[in-house]
């Protein structure tokens, strides 16, 4: 039976071959897909546009020039040679908080959206690790073709309860605070909120969710012996390239 090299040039059993360099610590998959922090500061933008409007103009206005700021942003991270994914992060929530405003027309509900998928988020996250299965060590394996045992280590399993109660803690934070708000009707705090909650807490989540990653893998990669992985491609059949 053949035994096809992982990625970045791991064996099967995980180590590294002869002559290759060591795998990166992959970014968090979540925060790379968003386009990095400049992404979630981008985010932003259109939230403080939108409440500087309502304090001037009526919420359709408002929401108007939310959607029109989401949108420039978008064309510019383009331009910037941005993947759409990540470029479209700023439109996106803002179109579908501008639907919910359109359907309810009160201008609060532009955060309703947020508030909500903030507690769902913490629901994931804090319950990955009650079931022992945190998601940043799912995340992490995955990123690594899934082949570690990585819940079997004490250490890495603990780096990783840690990561993902940080960002439940966050995410749980935001919903407690955002949804007091949301129901005293306190929109500019909302806003308020969004910004000071957003930003600066993903960057401390995600710094302690990088540490996890890094530990995982200097410990499960890193520390893989050489030798075992030469006589491993060693006993391996020839390529059938080498024939061609």
């Amino acid at each position: 039976m053949s035994h096809p090299e992982g990625r970045h040039g791991l064996s099967p059993a995980g180590g590294r071959s002869p002559g290759s360099t060591p795998p990166a610590a992959p970014r968090p998959p979540a925060l790379e897909s968003l386009g990095g922090t400049a992404g979630f500061v981008y985010s932003t933008v259109p939230v403080v546009v939108f409440v500087i409007a309502l304090a001037s103009l009526s919420t359709k206005a408002a929401v108007i020039a939310a959607v029109a700021t989401g949108a420039v942003l978008t064309v510019a991270r383009l331009v910037r040679g941005e993947r759409l994914l990540a470029a479209s992060s700023s439109l996106t929530g803002v179109l579908v908080a501008a639907g919910i405003v359109a359907l309810t027309g009160s201008a609060k509900d532009f955060f309703l959206l947020g508030i909500w998928v903030a507690f769902a988020g913490f629901l994931a996250t804090f319950g990955s690790v009650l079931f022992r299965r945190p998601l940043t060590g799912v995340a992490w394996n995955l990123l690594h073709g899934g082949t570690y045992a990585w819940r079997e280590d004490r250490r890495v399993l603990r780096a990783h309860d840690a990561a993902t109660l940080a960002a439940a803690l966050v995410l749980g934070a935001r919903f407690v605070v955002k949804q007091w708000l949301y129901v005293h009707d306190a929109t500019g705090w909302l806003a308020f909120a969004k910004i000071a909650m957003g930003t600066p807490l993903t960057v401390l989540a995600a710094l302690v969710v990088a540490w996890a990653f890094r530990a995982t893998s200097k410990r499960l990669v890193d520390s893989r012996p050489v030798g075992t992985t030469a006589q491993q491609k060693a006993e391996l059949p020839p390529r059938q390239d080498a024939f061609r």
